[in-house]
């Protein structure tokens, strides 16, 4: 797994989506529209020749860590935050081979009529056949979050970069939507992230990726293109390095 050259494309990505991207501005749910222009921009790379696999969470239907607060049991609560990843999951897939991408789901928590079960050799050779492989149910682990399992799925796919779409165009030191004159970062170290508290991903993601040297770039998912520039090498959104 070597890092990655801005300038150059890349071979083989590991795209994180929050289950917020596709909800909309409903802020919940499932938007169609949203969920068929995604669609549209994972067919593009697709078409590129590059291989995808994609991590989505579940935060627009259930996130585990909000049920906890309310007084659920924390590992109940993130179980049921995983079935609602799968239903992202099985959301995109249908999304994706409408427009004839053939599409794999692979789940952490074992559900035959629904998906397969993970298995990093098979999500592999699905990626080898220019299949696009989405991950779902997290790590089948509670108190993990997607950003971990991103970070997990990425290293063990061996992809060159993990690409976390957000609604900003990068990493700023302050909320850009509160705080006008907020500086954008080009680039970060890990450590950088982890001193300053910045919002990439959760520390324990930020670490995996440090350890095993897997870049993360951030960028954003509601402007048309943006994710093949990042797929193509453009200097686009911020390098976490």
């Amino acid at each position: 797994m070597s890092p990655p050259v801005r300038g150059k494309p890349y071979k083989r990505v590991l795209l994180k989506l929050s289950g917020e991207a596709l909800a909309g501005d409903a802020g919940y749910g499932i938007d169609t529209d949203v969920l068929a222009t995604l669609a549209r921009e994972v067919k593009e790379i697709h078409e590129t020749g590059i291989e995808i696999g994609i991590v989505l969470g579940g935060g627009n239907i259930f996130r585990g860590i909000k049920g906890a607060t309310s007084g659920m049991d924390r590992a109940s609560a993130d179980y049921m935050g995983m079935l609602a990843t799968v239903l992202n999951c099985l959301a995109l897939q249908d999304a994706l081979e409408r427009l004839d991408v053939y599409t794999r789901v692979q789940s952490a928590i074992e559900m035959q009529e629904l998906a397969e079960p993970y298995i990093r050799r098979k999500a592999i050779r699905h990626l080898e056949k220019k299949r696009v492989v989405i991950f779902g149910a997290g790590t089948g682990n509670p108190y993990f979050t997607t950003d971990t399992t991103a970070a997990l799925r990425g290293m063990e796919i061996g992809s060159e970069v993990v690409i976390k779409a957000t609604k900003v165009d990068g990493v700023y030191d302050a909320d850009p939507k509160k705080v006008k004159d907020a500086k954008r970062f080009t680039d970060l170290t890990y450590m950088e992230v982890l001193q300053r508290g910045l919002e990439v991903m959760d520390s324990t993601a930020i670490s995996l990726c440090m350890d095993n040297r897997l870049p993360i770039i951030v960028c954003d998912i509601n402007k048309p293109g943006t994710l093949k520039q990042v797929c193509e090498g453009k200097p686009v959104g911020t390098l976490v390095h």
